[in-house]
């Protein structure tokens, strides 16, 4: 097994694997690689409990550090998930706040371990490369929704 160069290291309490098994189970080329268990004690486990789960979501290499209580997830990381259409933010987007997590704005949900997700068609993600008025109508349309409408954008950016 070979270690990626640059890696993700999300910290949880305890909850690594069950969350690299969901988020295996939800995204494509995604998968869990190794769960390492504790050699020793340490301050918020025990010899043999499972300390580290090396895993990809969508690709990108990860680490789930499961380091107790004393850091927590918030909105300064997120992945974002780009989709090509409505059937998929929606089987995204319900995934996530489905199982325990939350939706927010703007495209953003958070699962129920704390991590957030932006769930962002790629029609939103072109309105707003393409600039002008194209941008600020989707930027617009946007701004009133939590799970992207794709239609909505799509004709925001029309015009």
């Amino acid at each position: 097994m070979s270690i990626a160069k640059n890696t993700i290291c999300l910290w949880f309490d305890k909850d690594a694997e069950a969350a690299a098994n969901f988020y295996a189970s939800v995204f494509p080329d995604s998968r869990v690689e190794a769960v390492h268990r504790a050699p020793a004690d340490y301050p918020s486990g025990k010899k043999g409990d499972v300390l580290t789960v090396q895993f990809t979501v969508a690709g990108i290499p990860c680490i789930g550090l499961n380091g107790g209580p004393v850091f927590r997830q918030d909105e300064a990381f997120s992945f974002q998930i780009a989709t090509e259409d409505q059937e998929e933010t929606d089987r995204y987007w319900t995934a996530i706040v489905g199982n325990g997590g939350q939706e927010s704005e703007c495209g953003w949900c958070k699962d129920r371990w704390g991590v957030s997700w932006q769930i962002t068609p790629r029609t939103l993600t072109e309105a707003m490369a393409a600039g002008g008025a194209e941008a600020a109508r989707a930027f617009a349309a946007m701004m009133t929704m939590q799970k992207i409408d794709v239609a909505t954008i799509d004709a925001a950016r029309r015009g």
